[in-house]
C-alpha cells in the first residue's frame, strides 16, 4: 500500500517513532489529531494537505470538488483545533494556508458538508463554551459600542463596495424568483418584494432602519410617492445617500439621518428594516421591537428581513465577530418572533429565504475577484485574502449550514393586513406591469 493510501490508525503506527522519547514532536501530535478529526469530516471530494513537517495526507472519497492545501506554519496543527474558524479565517489571510489546487470556496465546501461533526470538534465545544460564559459582553451593544461597531466595518471607502456590489448597492439578500436573474434583477426583485409587504400607498410616512446606501429609501420615495427617513450610523453611507438623493431630485421627499433607531422619536405608517438587526445583538432584541411598536401608528405595518439560524440556539462566527462584524449575532427565528410578541405586536407573516443569500454571495465573491486587483490598490494584499475569505465563508454558512435569511411582518392590529397572502404577489405583478397595485382591503384596483 502506497504512503498516500495508507490509513490514518496506521499512519500514526508508521510515524510512531516520532513520538518516541526524545522525538517527540508537539506540531506532528498537533496534525495526527487534525488528521484523525479530517478523516471524519471530509465526507466528499478529495482534500490533500501537506503538512509544516514534510508530509502528505489525503481525505475524502474522491472526486470534485478536488483541492491540495498547504500548510506552513507548525503551531498551525493545533490552533485548528482549538479554534477552526478563526485559524481557518486567520491562516488564509497569513498565507500560512496556501491553496495549490482548487479554491478557497471548494476547500470551504469540503469542510462545511457536515455541520455536526464540527460541532462536535473540542475546539468548537469549548467556543460555545465561552462565547455562552461571555455572551453578554460579546453581544451587547449599546450606542456607543454600535457607532464604532458600524464604523469597522462600514466606514472603509465607498470604492470597495462598489468593486462588488449591484449598482444600487444593496448590501443584503437578493431574491432569485427563478435563480436565474443576474444580480441587479435580484436586487430589483428584493425591493420589488419588500415594497409590496409594506402595502404601501402615496403619501405614508415610511421609517427605514439602517438605510445604507439608500437605494431602497429612494425607490420607495420614487416609486411609490412614500416619505422616507433613513437612519444609518456609518458616516459615510449618510453622506453617499443624501448626495445620491440630491442628484436624483427626491431631497424633498427622502432624508437620511446619523441616528441610532433607539433615539427616534417619530411616528410612521411603516418601518423597515433590512439587514441591520443583524447588529443589534441578543440583549438588544427588546429595545428594538419596542422602537418599532413605540414609532409604528396604530394601523402601521413594519418588516423586518434579517440574517437567522436554524441552530438551537443564536450566536456568532469568531472569524467574522473579530475581523468584519463585532458585535453581531445572528439570531434564531423563534428567539426573533418571541422578542416581537413580547413588545405586543402581531406577527403578520413570515418567509424564509433559504438559498437565497448563497447565490448572493456568489455574484459578490465572482464580482470582487474580477476586481481583485483594484482592491490591492485600494488596500493591500492581506485585505483582499481577508475580504475573499469573508464572502466565501458566508456563501458557504448559506449553502451548507444553518444560515438563512427571514422577513417578517408585523403590525399592531389584527386587522391591517389582508387576510391572506396573495396581496403580495398580486401587488408585485401590478408593479411589473406598471399598474395600479389592487386595494388591499377589497381586492380590487384602488
Amino acid at each position: 500500500m502506497s504512503n498516500s493510501e495508507t490509513s490514518h490508525d496506521e499512519r500514526f503506527e508508521q510515524y510512531g517513532g516520532r513520538f518516541a522519547p526524545g522525538r517527540f514532536s508537539p506540531g506532528r501530535a498537533a496534525m495526527w489529531l487534525l488528521a484523525k478529526a479530517l478523516r471524519r469530516l471530509v465526507q466528499n471530494g478529495r482534500l490533500t494537505i501537506y503538512d509544516p513537517c514534510g508530509e502528505t495526507w489525503h481525505f475524502g472519497p474522491g472526486g470534485e470538488p478536488a483541492v491540495s492545501a498547504r500548510l506552513t506554519d507548525r503551531a498551525l496543527p493545533a490552533k485548528l483545533l482549538a479554534n477552526p474558524s478563526l485559524a481557518l479565517g486567520e491562516a488564509y489571510m497569513d498565507g500560512t494556508l496556501r491553496i495549490e489546487a482548487g479554491s478557497l470556496r471548494d476547500l470551504l465546501s469540503i469542510c462545511t458538508s457536515d455541520m455536526d461533526t464540527i460541532d462536535a470538534l473540542p475546539g468548537m465545544r469549548l467556543i460555545g463554551l465561552l462565547d455562552a460564559f461571555m455572551a453578554r459582553r460579546l453581544h451587547h451593544n449599546p450606542i456607543s459600542r454600535s457607532h464604532a461597531n458600524v464604523a469597522h466595518h462600514y466606514d472603509i471607502s465607498t470604492e470597495l463596495y462598489d468593486l462588488f456590489l449591484d449598482a444600487d448597492r444593496q448590501y443584503s439578500c437578493a431574491y432569485f424568483a427563478t435563480g436565474d436573474e443576474t444580480l441587479d434583477e435580484a436586487q430589483a426583485l428584493k425591493k420589488r418584494h419588500i415594497a409590496a409587504k409594506l402595502l404601501l400607498r402615496p403619501g405614508l410616512e415610511v421609517l427605514d432602519i439602517g438605510s445604507g446606501w439608500g437605494g431602497l429609501a429612494m425607490e420607495l420615495a420614487q416609486k411609490h410617492a412614500a416619505r422616507v427617513t433613513g437612519l444609518s450610523l456609518s458616516t459615510e453611507q449618510i453622506a453617499a445617500a443624501r448626495d445620491r438623493a440630491a442628484r436624483s431630485g427626491l431631497s424633498d421627499r427622502v432624508a437620511f439621518e446619523r441616528r441610532d433607531y433607539r433615539q427616534e422619536r417619530g411616528q410612521y405608517d411603516r418601518v423597515v428594516s433590512v439587514g441591520m438587526f443583524e447588529h443589534v445583538g441578543r440583549s438588544g432584541f427588546d429595545a428594538f421591537f419596542g422602537t418599532l411598536q413605540r414609532v409604528l401608528k396604530a394601523d402601521g405595518v413594519g418588516l423586518l428581513h434579517a440574517i437567522g439560524t436554524k441552530a438551537p440556539k443564536g450566536g456568532s462566527d469568531p472569524w467574522i465577530r473579530k475581523y468584519i462584524f463585532p458585535g453581531g449575532y445572528l439570531p434564531t427565528l423563534s428567539e426573533t418572533i418571541a422578542a416581537a410578541e413580547r413588545s405586543g405586536m402581531w406577527v403578520t407573516d413570515v418567509e424564509v429565504l433559504r438559498l437565497h443569500y448563497a447565490e448572493t454571495l456568489r455574484h459578490w465573491s465572482e464580482r470582487f475577484a474580477a476586481e481583485r486587483e483594484t482592491a490591492r490598490t485600494l488596500y493591500d494584499e492581506r485585505f483582499c485574502r481577508m475580504w475573499e475569505f469573508y464572502l466565501a465563508v458566508c456563501e458557504t454558512a448559506f449553502r451548507n449550514g444553518r444560515l438563512m435569511v427571514f422577513q417578517i411582518q408585523l403590525a399592531k392590529q389584527r386587522e391591517t393586513v389582508p387576510l391572506t397572502r396573495n396581496y403580495i404577489a398580486e401587488t408585485e405583478a401590478c408593479q411589473i406591469a406598471g399598474n395600479i397595485p389592487p386595494d388591499t382591503n377589497t381586492g380590487r384596483a384602488s
